[in-house]
């Protein structure tokens, strides 16, 4: 049994991951409203109801907005930390389990860990997630390189990594200084330069796809990117999420086509 992900947005206008395998699932942030939701993981022949619990990296807009309209209709648990919930109006009403750095929660099959991180929020957290030996991360909206995200990437199978930005295009671009600086500083988004520094020099043996997210619109190009990893990517493939469209459902096994087929014969069940 595999374990499998996807973005289905990643940018300042929505934020939300899936990770799960062919029995239990669970979203990173949910940046999208619920209708949108289910139209990108139909498409995926993924559902919200395999969706055990979402887990909410921070309070800011395009990791929450969808939340209520999720959780009116599918009612399904949300951890957010008490700090960053009372930072979102809108899930005042709604019951919610808080946690805490380091914690290790049991969803199902799958076991998610949580760290805290660096950015212009409350209480922000990372997460990853790891189904029988095999993990993946979770790793956007970071200012700077900490060594808890160190070493909680050195212990991937995937990545989702932020590369928010070319140190160039955001110098000369037409964002104003105080913006460029809140953008570049300890609390705002990992470069181009930083997330490449980190995936050349804590990427271990057994990271075999990383997937780069958050790209600023401005500030940023896909291609550029992607161009820049696979210079050194050393056999790992390198895949940029979009901020338009849901990629692909990524699998980090050895599964054979049976057991992809299995999968999606079950996956809206």
């Amino acid at each position: 049994m595999s374990l499998h992900f996807a973005s289905l947005n990643s940018g300042s206008n929505g934020n939300c991951y899936y990770i799960g395998n062919n029995k239990d699932a669970v979203l990173i942030d949910a940046g999208l409203l619920c209708s949108e939701t289910e139209k990108r993981m139909h498409r995926l022949n993924l559902s919200l109801q395999k969706v055990r619990a979402i887990f909410i990296t921070h309070e800011h807009s395009d990791h929450v907005k969808g939340l209520p309209s999720i959780f009116k209709k599918y009612k399904i648990p949300i951890y957010i930390t008490d700090k960053t919930k009372a930072q979102c109006k809108s899930l005042y009403t709604i019951d919610t389990i808080d946690f805490r750095a380091n914690a290790e929660i049991k969803i199902g099959s799958l076991l998610i860990k949580s760290f805290l991180k660096l950015h212009d929020a409350i209480q922000p957290h990372s997460f990853t997630i790891t189904h029988k030996n095999k993990t993946v991360g979770v790793f956007t909206d970071i200012g700077t390189v900490c060594s808890n995200l160190k070493l909680h990437f050195a212990n991937c199978h995937a990545a989702i990594l932020e590369a928010n930005y070319d140190d160039e295009m955001l110098a000369l671009g037409k964002y104003p200084t105080f913006l460029k600086e809140r953008i570049s500083g300890i609390n705002g988004h990992l470069s181009n330069a930083q997330a490449l520094e980190l995936f050349v020099n804590q990427k271990s043996p057994i990271l075999k796809k990383i997937m780069l997210g958050h790209l600023s619109k401005d500030n940023n190009d896909p291609t550029l990117v992607q161009n820049l990893f696979k210079q050194h990517a050393s056999g790992v493939e390198v895949m940029v999420a979009s901020r338009y469209i849901e990629s692909e459902l990524h699998y980090i096994s050895n599964s054979t086509n049976l057991e992809k087929e299995k999968y999606f014969q079950t996956s809206l069940f």
